[in-house]
């Protein structure tokens, strides 16, 4: 659809899910709970922030190699760097933080629980699609602190629509 509409997407994987895989890749090494297992963790996270999670995905191989460990104790390790590898157009974690983008689901989850839940779940509450829909873009508005220059556009638009056929001279009153 992007490309059809000729927009410019920039598409991040969740870094909370990448994190999933490099766990279990750990596991491979280390046993669960340790504290051994964290570090590692903690260093490939970090390095994949750093936007190399091909070096990350290429070093877990290694490792797996040169510990000699069979198809089977490796396969989380293999899976982490196929997914590693095959993802490492949206893993660029290093700009998108630069850039100030969320990159991973807390944001928008928190977005989420305080632009939809917060209001819909309310007890008692019976919502229509489209009014719903319409209460939670106001308070996305307001959320975003656009809802004063929302309400400009929209007093033009609804007199452009409901009123402006009504007078010879209206864009007399559409200056402010």
């Amino acid at each position: 659809m992007a490309r059809k509409q000729d927009v410019t997407v920039t598409i991040v994987l969740d870094f909370i899910h990448v994190l999933e895989y490099v766990w279990k890749a750990a596991f491979c090494f280390f046993s669960s709970g340790s504290e051994e297992a964290e570090t590692w963790v903690q260093e490939r996270a970090l390095r994949i922030l750093q936007g190399k999670a091909s070096d990350v995905a290429a070093g877990i191989r290694r490792s797996a190699t040169l510990q000699n460990l069979d198809t089977k104790a490796r396969e989380n390790v293999d899976k982490c760097a196929d997914y590693l590898l095959k993802n490492r157009p949206y893993l660029l974690y290093d700009e998108y933080l630069d850039r100030g983008y969320p990159i991973a689901s807390g944001v928008i989850e928190g977005a989420c629980r305080h632009l939809v839940n917060d209001r819909m779940e309310i007890t008692g509450a019976r919502w229509r699609l489209d009014r719903a829909e319409a209460v939670l873009r106001i308070r996305a508005l307001r959320a975003s602190d656009d809802f004063e220059a929302y309400w400009e556009f929209h007093k033009v638009q609804e007199f452009k629509r409901n009123h402006a056929n009504k007078f010879l001279e209206p864009e007399r009153f559409l200056t402010a």
